[in-house]
């Protein structure tokens, strides 16, 4: 393992470091190309890891007896997304729904306009790292620095959301961003840059011994939308409905992160990186009808909010 300052790179870091020279073609062909050889070789863990559904200690169980919990965000990566964010909220506003979204500060231009109708609307906002070019994480002096920067766009966002671009992490470095809650983890995805799963279906704290400073760990626990329907390239919602009554039957989180700038609201023919939106619909609608009254649906502030307070009920 290497030290925090140390100036080795990993395979990963050497491909994010490369990856802007690399055409957008290429990249996706060699994601589907390892995407498939792996999906075999992890299929039992993928998408469904029994070892995630484990009840944590001291758990009570989720506001109103509901069964499970269902939360929706979005990492908004680039300016395509940013730009149909707009059209998302619609979407989800239409079916009574709400959600979470993550910009990202310095990689396309964020309207101040878009981050005040978030809020008005009822809608959730969070910073997705601060470039999203993979070297955020690169050292620990480097990650220190632009700490400060996040610190300052959650501020004057008046967020205390984040959540990691590609899932690239050291949570143990996190408690340099002045956060409430964040998604840097997943239960269970190998075919992440950083595929260790955390192996849980429920919030949970990391918290800092030194600093006394501790935040909601929120995984996402379905599969991504960018994973499913671009590199898998699925025509059906069936892993995310099997994922979801497995999540159900278990009492967790349904926690889904999909991203705006992949979805074609559209009515064209996808481009090669696009999905029909109409797949994100149908899950929500199969969740509203087939769990009615089953689930415990908030945004990410809030259910980082109830796990907070749960947490300090089981302290000693």
């Amino acid at each position: 393992m290497k030290s925090n300052n140390s100036t080795f790179l990993s395979f990963r870091d050497l491909f994010y470091l490369f990856k802007p020279l690399l055409p957008r073609g290429l990249q996706i062909f060699v994601r589907r190309h390892i995407i498939h050889k792996k999906r075999t070789r992890y299929a039992d863990i993928w998408p469904i890891n029994e070892r995630a559904g484990v009840i944590p200690h001291g758990w009570a169980g989720w506001p109103e007896k509901k069964q499970f919990a269902l939360i929706l965000q979005h990492d908004v990566d680039t300016q395509c997304g940013h730009d149909n964010c707009r059209k998302l909220m619609d979407l989800e506003e239409e079916l009574g729904l709400r959600s979470t979204f993550y910009l990202v500060p310095e990689r396309y231009h964020v309207s101040q306009d878009l981050i005040k109708e978030i809020k008005q609307r009822g809608f959730g906002l969070g910073v997705h790292g601060l470039k999203h070019d993979g070297k955020l994480f690169v050292s620990h002096d480097i990650f220190q620095e632009n700490a400060k920067r996040i610190n300052n766009y959650l501020q004057m966002w008046n967020t205390s959301g984040f959540s990691t671009p590609s899932m690239i992490r050291r949570l143990e470095w996190m408690h340099h961003l002045n956060i409430g809650y964040s998604t840097s983890t997943f239960d269970t995805d190998p075919f992440e840059p950083q595929p260790e799963p955390i192996n849980t279906i429920f919030p949970f704290i990391i918290a800092n011994g030194a600093s006394k400073k501790r935040f909601v760990e929120l995984p996402y626990t379905l599969p991504q939308d960018f994973t499913l329907f671009v590199l898998m390239r699925e025509k059906d919602i069936s892993i995310w409905k099997r994922k979801t009554h497995w999540i159900a039957e278990h009492g967790g989180m349904a926690l889904v992160n999909t991203h705006p700038d992949y979805m074609n609201f559209f009515e064209r023919k996808c481009r090669a990186e696009e999905y029909c939106v109409s797949y994100y619909k149908e899950f929500l609608l199969h969740v509203q009808n087939d769990y009615k009254d089953r689930y415990w649906h908030v945004l990410s502030e809030e259910i980082a909010s109830f796990f907070r307070d749960a947490d300090k009920k089981t302290l000693p």
